[in-house]
């Protein structure tokens, strides 16, 4: 459970270490207290409580330079920002120009890691044409649960992406799975400010729930493949790792 100010600034602490040379890609997977963020495309109007509920119901709000609008950040929901060099710079430009990379295909991607994650566990994920992230249809769940979803709803969302490019070509932010939040903190909001959907989790999915390690281990394994690399865990510097 990590503040998300601080794994903020751990972010940007690790990509300047990457950048140099001085620090392997790293993916961060961790926790926030109850926090929304609205990212560059964020609209105030998609967030529906009054200062006073926040301030009643804990919650922290954060504007950040990642892509994307409003979005729910807390207890039970596994937050992963992998910090990845995405593009070397430009020859002949200003070393400080956005590098070459394929930013799309990156977006795809990170989805493509939660629908092998979900997998493990029984679930379809799928990509819906136009909107970042993964979502559940109706026919598409788990026949152990299911149930949120009944014939002729709209899909659900059961992870959110949104992401930055730094100049050097490193990435920040990430994704966000629903894995057993408390889902009343989405009525505060218009999530990613898409009127009309709702957020499910793989809890709301699947009984039992799955332990949050699980889900852990299942996307370590998914990320690597994915990504074509070997993952080595080690604990956040002063939080202790959940084994």
């Amino acid at each position: 459970m990590v503040p998300y100010q601080q794994a903020w600034d751990l972010q940007n602490q690790l990509a300047g270490e990457i950048h140099a040379g001085d620090r392997p890609p790293s993916l961060l997977l961790l926790e926030h207290p109850h926090t929304y963020t609205f990212g560059r495309s964020g609209d105030s109007k998609n967030l529906l409580w009054t200062q006073e509920q926040l301030a009643d119901k804990g919650i922290e709000v954060h504007w950040v330079d990642r892509g994307g609008d409003i979005t729910y950040h807390g207890p039970g929901q596994l937050v992963g920002y992998p910090l990845l060099p995405l593009g070397t710079p430009r020859p002949g430009r200003d070393p400080n120009h956005l590098p070459r990379a394929d930013y799309i295909g990156y977006l795809r991607q990170l989805e493509g890691v939660l629908i092998s994650t979900l997998k493990e566990f029984g679930l379809q994920g799928t990509r819906q044409q136009g909107m970042t992230g993964v979502w559940l249809l109706p026919a598409s769940t788990s026949t152990t649960a299911g149930r949120n979803n009944q014939p002729g709803q709209r899909p659900v969302k059961i992870a959110s992406i949104g992401v930055k490019v730094d100049s050097h070509g490193i990435s920040r932010h990430g994704f966000a799975l629903n894995v057993n939040p408390d889902m009343s903190f989405w009525q505060g909001i218009i999530a990613c400010g898409l009127d009309g959907y709702s957020e499910s989790s793989l809890a709301q999915q699947i009984s039992p729930a799955p332990l949050m390690q699980a889900v852990i281990d299942s996307l370590i394994t998914a990320f690597g493949k994915q990504f074509i690399c070997h993952m080595q865990v080690e604990p956040l510097k002063g939080y202790p790792i959940k084994i």
